[in-house]
């Protein structure tokens, strides 16, 4: 028996000034299915959802929607949503300073002549929050749970509004192994129940482990759709997403490594809200010239802290320690002494700390260090432009002009640019804080070849990431983080997934090299 489809979009062609984001893309989608959507940043997959949902209305695009059996001409999100297609973005829709009541039913008031029955909504709210599988309390501010948390009350708030398609836009991107699965068994539980799921996502193991069908987008075009059951694996859909097999997951390169010019000692933060608790505990470690340094932990184990104290003392209350370049004690107690002492820091929050999103592409690559490029306090406007324009070519970053806004890239893109802004600094040593999450393969092929070349220059890098395999395909060393404390290190080749696994989940400080 055939399963009915539930979703069709017929040749959407999408345009913005200077670029067509979708041509002629056609998906089709089974009811009570898992469909995965892979592709490049700059693919469309998320235009394609946001025209979907109605985030890019009806006339603003050409093409039709036909959604159960019927042609849709949604004029905006409320519309979408009231016909059971509900959007989690990437970027979740939740009000930090409300409590997950609150955004639960924000917008959609349980009440009587415009008054809030809070009774029945905390009760709906439980029952809401029980479905999805969170026991916090109701009346918890958003703000003091976790990201794995925020994206099961999205969820909930889905079911609330009594969803059949459900979309999630880089759901895992953000959270742990243990988060995340967590959220794909609640999606593989949801289609159980009748609810259709379409995911855009980058970890392609995810995808393997939940989809039904993929359909892969290249340059704004249907490239194909592939069966999951027929039997797939990641190779097969790179392929298809990048127009080419990537034999290597990383660029080739042979290292370098000169002496110690970079060196942390006894470093000691203190939380910024509870004087109680440490984020950084004593910890000591040195870089290279020349040398890729992994940084290995998982989530909360104090990695960005770390990073983020050194930088300036950007993070917590700074209780002892000392940094040394080139043998001599060097000061950062605030972000421009870091900067003038040859530091750069790429945050894993590029839309919140690595970037402007008001802000266009060229005044981005130059704002960490407005003095290069001024005469008399006064920018000069030419050689910024040209600045911007030589690091578009060098990061091969994919923007019309460098006059573009940021916020109309993609995240491969914007990430590009926030790179490109810490390298015009020239930087001695530059932190790189989860550099690749929420974007493709071909893109972090590239993002890695930038990484080795800034390295082949001198220069040392300091690299935090979740993904054991890039910290053991990039890394030439490896310290492992837990608890705010530094408990191991050791060369990369030396390392594997286990060993590393064991010392970010241990106290116990052992192998010291």
């Amino acid at each position: 028996m055939t399963t009915p489809t539930i979703l069709e979009m017929r040749s959407i062609t999408k345009e913005f000034p200077g670029v067509k984001a979708l041509s002629d893309v056609s998906i089709s989608v089974a009811e009570g299915e898992i469909h995965a959507i892979c592709g490049e940043n700059g693919a469309g997959k998320s235009t394609l959802m946001k025209v979907l949902s109605g985030v890019y209305p009806y006339g603003t695009y050409s093409g039709d929607i036909v959604y159960q059996g019927e042609i849709m001409r949604f004029n905006g999100v409320k519309q979408s949503e009231e016909a059971g297609i509900v959007i989690i973005h990437q970027e979740l829709a939740l009000i930090p300073e409300l409590s997950i009541t609150e955004n639960l039913f924000l917008g959609s008031e349980i009440g009587r002549r415009g008054v809030i029955d809070w009774t029945e909504a905390q009760l709906r709210a439980r029952e809401l929050l029980q479905r999805v599988g969170l026991d916090d309390d109701p009346d918890t501010q958003i703000k003091n749970i976790g990201v794995g948390k925020q994206q099961l009350v999205e969820i909930a708030k889905a079911l609330h509004k009594n969803v059949k398609l459900l979309i999630l836009d880089e759901p895992t991107a953000a959270l742990n192994e243990t988060d995340s699965q967590h959220l794909l068994n609640l999606i593989v539980d949801l289609k159980t129940k009748g609810v259709t799921s379409i995911i855009i996502s980058h970890k392609l193991n995810e995808i393997e482990q939940v989809a039904d069908n993929i359909t892969i987008l290249r340059d704004g075009r249907t490239i194909e759709t592939l069966d999951v059951h027929t039997g797939v694996d990641e190779d097969r859909i790179i392929r298809g997403m990048v127009g080419r097999s990537l034999e290597s997951r990383f660029p080739d390169r042979t290292p370098h490594i000169g002496e110690v010019f970079f060196e942390v000692r006894n470093w000691t933060v203190q939380h910024p809200l509870d004087p109680s608790r440490l984020v950084c505990k004593n910890e000591s470690f040195t870089v290279r010239r020349g040398e890729i340094v992994g940084f290995a932990g998982l989530m909360g184990a104090g990695r960005t802290e770390l990073a983020m104290s050194i930088f300036g003392r950007s993070y917590g209350t700074y209780l002892s320690g000392q940094i040394f370049k080139d043998g001599r004690e060097i000061k950062v107690n605030s972000v421009r002494q870091a900067i003038e002492n040859g530091i750069g820091y790429v945050s894993e929050d590029r839309k919140s700390l690595g970037l402007n999103l008001l802000d266009t592409v060229k005044r981005s690559t130059v704002s960490a260090d407005l003095k290069r490029i001024s005469r008399g306090g006064v920018v000069d406007a030419l050689k910024e432009y040209d600045v911007a324009e030589e690091f578009r070519k060098r990061l091969r970053t994919k923007v019309p002009t460098v006059e573009e806004g940021v916020s109309k890239l993609s995240g491969g893109n914007q990430q590009k640019v926030v790179l490109s802004k810490w390298m015009f600094t020239d930087p001695d040593l530059l932190i790189l804080d989860e550099p690749t999450r929420g974007i493709d393969v071909g893109a972090k092929f590239e993002i890695y070849r930038i990484i080795q070349q800034l390295a082949d220059q001198g220069k040392g890098v300091i690299l935090i990431s979740s993904e054991l395999p890039e910290l053991l395909g990039l890394s030439d060393r490896i310290y492992t983080i837990f608890e705010g404390a530094i408990t191991n290190e050791l060369p990369a080749a030396e390392a594997d997934p286990e060993t590393l696994m064991r010392s970010m989940t241990s106290v116990k400080k052992d192998a010291l090299i």
